[in-house]
Order: C-alpha cells, then sequence, then structure tokens
C-alpha cells in the first residue's frame, strides 16, 4: 500500500520537527543529521525520506555526497494554512483582554 503523506504528517513527528531545525540554517549530509541524534541512521534515513517526499527539504548531489536543505516555500504553505487560524484567536483574545479591561474597572 503506497500512502501519499503530506506536510502535516512530516511534521507531526518531532523527530523530524528537530531536522527542519537543524537544516534551517545550514545544509547537511544524513550523516550529519543523524549524528544530532541517539537514534540508528537508518531510522533517521526514514525520517529524512519523509520529509523529501513531503518537499519540507530538497536533496543536492555533488559526487557521492548528497546535502539536505531546508525548503521554506512548502513551510509558507503550512503557515498560510494557519493564518486563519491565528488570526480567530488573536480576535479572541482582544476580545477577552477588553473584557478584562472592564471588569478591573
Amino acid at each position: 500500500m503506497n500512502l501519499r503523506r503530506d506536510i502535516f504528517q512530516a511534521i507531526a513527528d518531532p523527530t523530524r520537527r528537530t531536522i527542519l531545525l537543524l537544516l534551517a540554517s545550514q545544509s547537511m549530509t544524513a550523516g550529519a543529521i543523524a549524528s544530532n541524534f541517539d537514534t540508528a541512521r537508518p531510522t533517521i534515513s526514514k525520517h529524512i525520506q519523509i520529509l523529501t517526499e513531503c518537499e519540507l527539504l530538497r536533496q543536492e548531489q555533488k559526487g557521492r555526497e548528497i546535502s539536505y536543505h531546508f525548503n521554506p516555500n512548502k513551510m509558507k504553505e503550512i503557515a498560510e494554512w494557519l493564518l486563519p487560524f491565528a488570526k480567530m484567536w488573536d480576535d479572541k483574545f482582544n476580545k477577552l483582554e477588553a473584557v478584562m479591561k472592564n471588569y478591573k474597572s
């Protein structure tokens, strides 16, 4: 069975979120990424594969070495999806703040 993953499934895992944080500032090889975890390399490779399938990472091959790069454009999709929720909660907190100001008076 071939499951199609999406970006929300990819970022649901804390290890994958950590990998994204590692790659946000610099590109790294799979070995360099794996060295940041106390997990078996094949497990980290699977996480990298999922992030790559979801296009949250790009890979660049130079000779035999593959570097992974963070793809900010895909993260932008997540931010855009979350925007209406952020506005809704911002409005709710603003209303609560107004109520609290009246309560203190």
